[in-house]
């Protein structure tokens, strides 16, 4: 259920980001392999999940599980990746996924 209930909300984040990110293009996107590489060279992060949110943009975590430092980016239609969100503490959930109806 948990990470049922995580993809859903960040499709819900996707969707709503993906719309501001549209709109601040010039600060915080580049071209896919540019984010990608630096989010590896200089944090150690790596994808941990992804999802399509409702425009078509691609939406993906990535972190480190050394460093607990993780970042949400979409890539969007036209090619630019844009950063949404950064932070730390990242903790991996690998519990079983339930379905809902489940008692936790």
């Amino acid at each position: 259920m948990q990470k049922f209930l995580f993809a859903l909300s960040l499709g819900f984040v996707g969707v709503i980001l993906a719309h501001q990110a549209a709109h601040s293009q010039a600060a915080n996107c580049a071209q896919r392999t540019q984010v990608v590489e630096r989010l590896q060279d200089r944090y150690g992060e790596t994808r941990q999940s992804v999802g399509l949110a409702q425009n078509n943009g691609v939406v993906e975590v990535f972190a480190s599980s050394e460093s607990g430092t993780w970042t949400i980016v979409i890539t969007l239609p036209n090619g630019m990746t844009c950063l949404v969100a950064a932070g730390s503490a990242f903790e991996s959930d690998d519990a079983p996924a339930t379905t809902p109806g489940d008692k936790a």
